[in-house]
C-alpha cells in the first residue's frame, strides 16, 4: 500500500485511543439497576460505547430521543452524572497505544485528541490518564460549533499542532470519524480494535484501511 508521509497524528478518543467501555457500561448499568432493570452485558453495551450518552441511554432503556425528550434527557443526564463521578477506573489506554504515543513523541510528531466528547468529561478523563501535557490540541464536542462528521474539528486541530492535512492521520472506530477525515483532506484509518458493531461496515466507510491492531499503526509511522 502506498502511505503518504505523515508528519502530524490526531486520534478519536472512545474506542480509538483509549478503551472507556469498562467506565461507561458501568454507569448506564448502574442507572439501570436504579430504574429497577437487570445489568446489560458487557459485550452487548461496547458496541454501542463510540455512540455517546444517545447510544447507550437508547440502547439501555429502548427510549426514542426523538418521541419522549424529556424521558430520555433526565435518563440522559443521569448517566452522564454518574459517569463524570467515575470516569477513570476501569478505562485506560489500549494494549500497545502508549508505546505508539512514545514513538510519536520519539520522531518529533505532534499528536492530539478530536472527539465527539463532551469537554467537561474529555478534560478530565484526559487529565487522569496523564495525557493533558502530552496532547497538543484537544478537541472536544462541543469546542466548536461543529462536531464530526463535520470536518471542521479535525481541521481546527491540524492548525493548532501547525500540521497540514494531507499528512496528518487521522484514527477513528466510527463511520462518523471517517467521514470527517476524508472531507477534511487526511489519510484516515479505521481502528478495528474499537466499538465496532456487527452491523457496521467500515469497509465502506472511505477509509485509508482498516486496521486490526494498535501494532500495526507502526507501518504508517516513520521510523525513529
Amino acid at each position: 500500500m502506498n502511505r503518504p508521509e505523515i508528519a502530524a497524528v490526531l486520534f478519536d478518543l472512545d474506542g480509538t485511543l483509549a478503551d472507556t467501555a469498562p467506565d461507561m457500561g458501568r454507569a448506564i448499568n448502574r442507572l439501570r439497576v436504579e430504574q429497577g432493570l437487570a445489568p446489560l452485558a458487557a459485550e452487548t453495551i461496547r458496541p454501542q460505547v463510540s455512540n455517546g450518552s444517545l447510544g447507550l441511554v437508547n440502547l439501555a432503556f429502548g427510549i426514542d430521543p426523538d418521541s419522549d425528550v424529556e424521558q430520555f434527557e433526565t435518563l440522559r443526564y443521569r448517566f452522564l452524572d454518574l459517569y463524570a463521578g467515575d470516569i477513570c477506573q476501569g478505562t485506560g489506554l489500549f494494549e500497545g497505544m502508549a508505546e505508539v504515543l512514545e514513538h510519536i513523541e520519539a520522531c518529533g510528531l505532534p499528536w492530539g485528541i478530536v472527539t465527539n466528547k463532551p469537554e467537561f468529561l474529555t478534560t478530565p478523563l484526559i487529565a487522569k490518564m496523564g495525557l493533558a501535557q502530552r496532547s497538543r490540541s484537544t478537541i472536544s464536542g462541543d469546542s466548536l460549533p461543529q462536531r464530526k462528521p463535520h470536518p471542521e474539528p479535525l481541521l481546527h486541530a491540524c492548525r493548532e499542532i501547525g500540521g497540514e492535512p494531507q499528512s496528518c492521520l487521522y484514527l477513528g472506530d466510527a463511520e462518523r470519524d471517517i467521514h470527517a477525515a476524508v472531507a477534511a483532506g487526511m489519510p484516515s484509518v479505521v481502528a478495528g480494535w474499537g466499538y465496532i458493531d456487527s452491523s457496521d461496515t467500515p469497509g465502506d466507510w472511505g477509509a485509508n484501511e482498516q486496521l486490526d491492531s494498535v501494532a500495526e499503526i507502526f507501518n504508517w509511522l516513520p521510523a525513529r
